[in-house]
């Protein structure tokens, strides 16, 4: 569990560090990766929370 909030947390702050070097340099190049790691952050989280409530549920059967 701390390591997929870890993996989430750099992943995020990754995606935050292109938007900056977006904004710094003016290259569009940079928007689209930060785009693209947080579309794949948030996969990630949703397949993480998934995962937890699936096995609540295998516990609750």
């Amino acid at each position: 569990m701390l390591i997929a909030r870890l993996l989430i947390g750099l992943l995020l702050f990754s995606a935050v560090l292109c938007f900056a070097f977006s904004i710094a340099t003016g290259q569009p190049r940079w928007r689209r990766m930060g785009l693209v790691i947080l579309k794949w952050t948030l996969v990630a989280g949703l397949a993480f929370f998934a995962v937890l409530i699936l096995e609540r549920l295998a516990l609750m059967l």
